[in-house]
């Protein structure tokens, strides 16, 4: 059968152009590229992504085989599309849950699309959807799961960060604007879970501003919890403090203060570096949990910290002094600090890091941190410290 872009076939897949164009898009292919690489016309493909005629199954093939999806995931309807297996970076939900799904190393990771990482402002396009069906038995890695999600996009190369600066994001529009594109998707918590995720292969690379043994940062705690090594890359430096609503700043130059004047705390969670600064303030004024109202709360990044105190949740914290700019707060510092972004040795030639690495070094990204206050971009995209791969008992 010939069909109208003019191939030979006896069959020819249903047609669904706008996956093919969304796909070729999505790699920044021109239709021209994409011709040129399945051996037909440009009006063919143009014919193609509009619907007006469908590829021969020869055409498909080239076409699938040149953006690195099946023929299924490229021209399927949504019933012929299969569900592929993710490691979850946190619990997904129940069937029909949203997520974003990425490929990391060799295999999928998905992030849930739920609570702070549901919106920047409106909510998230998802790029699967858990499907029924409980956790499999197989795949478990040190207690995470192993669930099946269905693709409702094409996939794409999607740089996956985890850590706890808001400045992560900036990330995204010059990576977007890379040949080809890059995507970007942020799993904001605190730099020791960002460190664990990268050791387990779930991102691509962990924001940290975890304070080793002496006065330095980030390589300690890295090189400790990245037993294949890896690279240190700088991204910011800022200062962490006490973060206060200005009407109770007055008279207020430590922890210590906040306990005798009873103020509520909104803290962060366990492995952060803000509560492990809080809790060498009080250990060295000789203050317990049990006199800061507010101790056991958790908020999960500097800004929620901010917004809670805004909102009269609270009334003090620790947070970046970035993010107390953000909310019109009180700031005393207590600790300057440099957030780094750690790449795991098993990424380090991955398309993804690569196109980090070149937006880490542009113009553009040294700019917008440098207008945000509080930021220090002076090291950013500077190699750092090389992890070494640590030597592994032997087994007898």
């Amino acid at each position: 059968m010939t069909t109208r872009d003019g191939s030979v076939g006896d069959e020819h897949p249903s047609g669904n152009g706008t996956r093919l164009r969304l796909a070729r898009q999505a790699r920044g292919f021109s239709q021209q590229q994409v011709a040129d690489m399945a051996g037909v016309s440009r009006q063919a493909i143009s014919a193609f992504e509009s619907g007006v005629s469908d590829p021969s199954l020869r055409v498909a093939i080239a076409l699938s085989r040149a953006l690195s999806l099946t023929v299924e995931e490229l021209f399927g309807t949504d019933d012929t599309v299969v569900p592929v297996a993710v490691r979850q970076v946190a619990p997904l939900g129940g069937q029909g849950a949203r997520v974003t799904l990425a490929v990391v190393g060799d295999g999928h990771v998905a992030l849930p699309l739920r609570g702070a990482t549901v919106t920047r402002a409106g909510f998230l396009p998802a790029g699967g959807l858990v499907t029924e069906g409980p956790v499999t038995g197989a795949g478990r890695d040190r207690g995470r799961q192993t669930r099946t999600v269905r693709p409702i996009q094409p996939s794409r190369p999607t740089l996956v960060a985890a850590g706890c600066d808001p400045a992560l994001p900036l990330l995204e529009a010059p990576l977007g604007r890379l040949d080809p594109p890059v995507a970007f998707t942020w799993w904001p918590c605190s730099s020791r879970e960002a460190l664990a995720l990268a050791a387990e292969g779930l991102v691509h690379v962990a924001g940290s501003h975890l304070r080793g043994p002496g006065t330095e940062y980030n390589i300690g705690p890295a090189a400790e919890m990245l037993p294949r090594g890896g690279e240190v890359i700088g991204f910011c430096a800022w200062r962490e403090g006490l973060v206060l609503r200005p009407d109770l700043a007055d008279g207020i130059c430590g922890v210590s203060d906040l306990a005798g004047r009873g103020l509520r705390l909104a803290n962060r969670e366990p492995g952060s570096e803000a509560r492990r600064l809080l809790d060498r303030e009080m250990a060295a004024a000789g203050i317990g949990a049990s006199q800061l109202p507010g101790y056991d709360t958790r908020a999960t990044g500097h800004l929620q910290v901010a917004a809670a105190i805004a909102a009269g949740l609270a009334d003090a914290g620790i947070a970046s002094e970035p993010a107390a700019h953000a909310y019109g707060l009180a700031f005393i510092p207590l600790a300057a600090e440099h957030f780094d972004l750690v790449i795991p040795a098993g990424q380090s030639a991955s398309r993804e890091v690569q196109g980090l690495l070149k937006v880490l070094s542009s113009a553009w990204l040294a700019g917008q941190l440098a207008n945000l206050p509080g930021y220090d971009p002076a090291r950013c995209g500077e190699r750092i410290a090389t992890l070494p791969r640590r030597q592994q008992p032997a087994t007898v």
